[in-house]
């Protein structure tokens, strides 16, 4: 059962949200009325999914979608928002967003969205998805892409640049079975199986150069 969070500063359309959600058979394992409560709730809570709108009471939810992909990556935000501007679509992408729809959709359409952001597949409101292929193209970046942690990052330069475990470990400050750990997170996002095809593909993105 995929297990979801909603996060809306409306009460009204926050409870058809969850009804919505609860009734097609989703576990909605939290609600939240402002990025505070949101931050504050959604590492006990463990959802999926979070369903979350742009325009709530501080952090907004660019900041929320940020923060949440910074704690745990594997977490997937579906921006449900009144907006579809092309500034507040883009933002929410880069900050880690999986999907965008605007309220305008229908309830199949939000269901369909949640299981296929919990899938781990993108998913927008039709004419947004164009757009923000479009502006990630122009950019060389993949919004597809599995997000890592800024450690992981840390750790794949230094691969790429040919350092052993030991050697990174010593760097950073960190535990050889801690470097590891993140070469296995690294390795499992990106579906690759060895340290060779890891470093191949740090060398390509140009992560073996120097800061």
């Amino acid at each position: 059962m995929i297990r979801v969070m909603v996060v809306d500063d409306h009460p009204m359309w926050r409870d058809a949200v969850e009804r919505d959600l609860a009734q097609a058979g989703l576990d909605v394992v939290a609600v939240a009325a402002n990025g505070r409560e949101a931050l504050a709730r959604f590492p006990a809570a463990r959802p999926d999914v979070i369903v979350l709108d742009l325009q709530i009471p501080a952090p907004n939810g660019i900041e929320v979608t940020a923060e949440v992909a910074r704690q745990n990556p594997d977490i997937r935000v579906l921006v449900l928002s009144a907006s579809g501007e092309h500034t507040d679509v883009l933002a929410a992408v880069k900050a880690g967003a999986t999907g965008y729809l605007v309220k305008s959709a229908s309830r199949e359409e939000l269901l369909a969205a949640v299981r296929t952001v919990a899938a781990g597949d993108p998913v927008f409101t039709p004419g947004l998805a164009g757009m923000v292929l479009g502006e990630f193209q122009q950019t060389g970046q993949d919004p597809n892409e599995p997000r890592l942690t800024e450690r992981e990052t840390e750790v794949l330069k230094m691969v790429a640049k040919g350092l052993e475990y030991r050697q990174i470990a010593e760097r950073l400050v960190l535990s050889h079975r801690t470097v590891q750990n993140h070469v296995q997170s690294t390795l499992r996002k990106l579906q690759m199986h060895n340290r060779v095809e890891l470093t191949r593909y740090a060398i390509e993105r140009g992560l073996d150069a120097d800061d």
